[in-house]
């Protein structure tokens, strides 16, 4: 794994210290995890709205009747196999 170094503000570097020990794991697994949980907030971020706005963009997507009596329906067919 190479090797990367990059410089924190101090209250930075010692929030990172006290959360390695809190969690038990490395600074450098903290930062590996928040680099994935940035890379896919970049990949998708639509994913990340808030759930208000995710509700007010899908509202009315669903055109068929009533969406719980549809999921209703389907899983008494799965219960029925």
């Amino acid at each position: 794994m190479p090797k990367t170094t990059i410089e924190l503000e101090e209250q930075e570097k010692a929030w990172l210290d006290q959360q390695a020990i809190a969690e038990k794991v490395s600074a450098g697994d903290i930062v590996r995890k928040a680099l994935d949980l940035y890379r896919h907030h970049v990949a998708a971020p639509s994913l990340s709205l808030p759930f208000d706005d995710l509700l007010s963009q899908t509202r009315g997507l669903w055109t068929a009747g009533d969406g719980l009596a549809y999921q209703r329906r389907l899983r008494a067919e799965w219960q029925n196999q």
